[in-house]
Parts: C-alpha cells; structure tokens; sequence
C-alpha cells in the first residue's frame, strides 16, 4: 500500500495490513458491499425465420438493466448480431433455459437485449453464467472465482466487474478496525463496465458515462451525517463509493445528506469540490480511464503522477488484483 499525503504528495510505502494505523477512532470507513453476478453468458444466435437452425457461439457481457427483462450486453462478434434476432441461451445439458430478442444497437457497439421471462433470472445466470473477470486475466473463469472476485462483504447483486479497493479486505482486518472505534457503512453502487472504459474525447466538459445503479439506505445515511455534524473524517474505499456519496450530495441541500437510489453518471475530473469524501483507498488505474481522473481530482494530477512514477519504480502491482493507495 502506497501512502500519500493529500496536501504535500508526500509518499510513504507500507502494506495494506498495517491500515487500521493510518485511520484516526472515530473515522467513517465507506464500503460498496454490491456483488459481481456471472455476466458471461455464451448463447446461439438463430435467425429471423423460425426453421433456421441455431449458428455459432456468441459471448454475450451483460452490462447494466435497462428495465423488466431488459439488459444491454456487449456481443462478440458483435457484426453477426442483428436488430431483431433472438438468442438461445444453454444449459450445459444442451436444454434452453433462456431466450432474448436483440431490440436495438447502442452507439458503441452494444446491444438492447429483451429477455423472455424464466423464473429467477439471478438463479438462471448462477446456473449457465460466467464471472467476468478482467481481460487481461488469460485464462477462463474457475469456481474459486464465484467468491475470489468478490469482496467479503459483497451482498447486493449486480456488479459486472468487482469494485476492486475492497478486495484487499479480510474479515480479521475489519474486526480490528472495529476494535479501533473506526466506524463502517455500507452503500451500493453496481459497477457497470463503462466505468473501466477509456475516454474517447478529447475534452472532458464532452465525457459522458455510463449509468450506475447506487442505493443509500437510511442507516448509512444517518451515519455520513453524524460523521459531518462531528467533524469526522469520511473514507471511502474505492471509486465507486465516492461517486455513491457524491452523486448523492449533488441532489440535496448542504449539511444534508439523505437516503436515495437512483442511477449516476457523474463524472468527476480535476476542478470538481468533493462535498462528503475526506480520504480514498483506491487501486492504482489504468491511463485515461475515468477513475484516475477521479483520483487526480481528489489529490491533484501532478501529485497522483508522482505517486504513479513510484509505484512504477517500485514495482507496485496494478489492476484488479493490484495494490492499493491511501490518499488522506
């Protein structure tokens, strides 16, 4: 775990065990508990005349809902993919335990998909879907990877891609971080995989986002409150939360944070003024990604350059599965 000072970009390296040192009694630590689902989904295309036989394998990513038995999805190949044929999606068995008609091609490639409905869709995907790991990740998923890209304390379905500051936490370390009186609430923010994409545009007033899922339940909001009444400090751990917390004080009145769901796509770039998060753990992120232009908002661009120029020269591991930076 890399350390740096917010005001001075002062650097410190340490390890992600030593964190309940850095963090003050009485901080608000913020976790996004959303549960990665088995997005991954291999179907057969059939074509628009009903004798036609099913084709070839199509992978199919679920992204985010688009209302009752509608996702959009990446497709790959996505040319052989047209307006209006249906998908067939298999049991390992060869049985069709799921069926979608392609209503619509989005900007980027991606498609509107309308599910017939099957019961259970969650179950259904448990049973025929695959864990979307990161592509840089070369091989297929494993059973292991139901939980190992998962947070310990994920809960609410609909991630396709892990928030990944979580996963360096361990059910010991938040004991001792209780032990500690840091205080923990929970938001949720179901990360969609345009978070991760690279910015296409060369100006940043012209970026737009994809739309995130957040919740904000009573609880966590009364506890934000009582942390800003108190003059404690609120981290977050990760990006996701902090775009949870500040989507959600974009939407009220000063001093007065509130529970809400709804969808984001606050995009938030160096000039912004963060109204809720006072420090971030985060993992370290990839060039022109949305997220390190977060965290340069948060910290400043020259400084988060200079802590990446370190953590380059010391070899720290980026990524999913990569280290992590406390910025207080």
């Amino acid at each position: 775990m890399l350390l740096m000072d917010r005001e001075t970009g002062a650097l410190r390296d340490s390890h992600f065990a030593a964190l309940p040192e850095f963090l003050r009694p009485g901080d608000l630590l913020v976790l996004n508990d959303s549960r990665v689902i088995p997005a991954r989904l291999y179907a057969r295309r059939t074509l628009r005349r009903e004798r036609e036989k099913p084709t070839g394998r199509i992978e199919v990513m679920l992204t985010e809902p688009a209302g009752q038995n509608h996702w959009r999805a990446l497709v790959r190949p996505g040319r052989k993919v047209a307006i209006g044929e249906r998908l067939i999606f298999p049991a390992l068995t060869g049985e069709t335990v799921l069926e979608a008609e392609v209503l619509d091609r989005g900007p980027f490639g991606d498609r509107l998909l309308r599910f017939q409905p099957a019961g259970d869709f969650f179950s259904i995907l448990d049973q025929i879907g695959h864990m979307p790991l990161p592509p840089y990740i070369h091989r297929d998923d494993a059973t292991t990877d139901r939980e190992r890209y998962q947070t310990i304390f994920a809960r609410e379905r609909g991630s396709v891609a892990a928030p990944t500051a979580g996963l360096h936490f361990t059910p010991e370390l938040l004991d001792t971080l209780a032990a500690k009186h840091i205080e923990i609430a929970r938001v949720t923010l179901h990360v969609g995989l345009g978070t991760f994409a690279p910015l296409r545009v060369e100006y940043v007033d012209e970026v737009h986002l994809h739309r995130e899922r957040y919740s904000i339940s009573d609880v966590a909001a009364d506890a934000v409150n009582r942390a800003i009444r108190e003059n404690r400090r609120i981290v977050a751990v990760g990006t996701t939360v902090v775009r949870t917390l500040e989507s959600c004080a974009s939407h009220a009145e000063p001093g007065q944070f509130v529970a809400r769901s709804g969808d984001t796509e606050i995009f938030i770039s160096p000039g912004y003024h963060f109204r809720i998060v006072n420090a971030l753990l985060t993992n370290f992120h990839l060039p022109q990604s949305s997220l390190l232009m977060l965290v340069s908002a948060f910290a400043g661009r020259e400084k988060v350059l200079a802590a990446y120029s370190h953590a380059v020269r010391e070899k720290y591991r980026f990524f999913s599965y990569g280290d992590c930076m406390f910025i207080s």
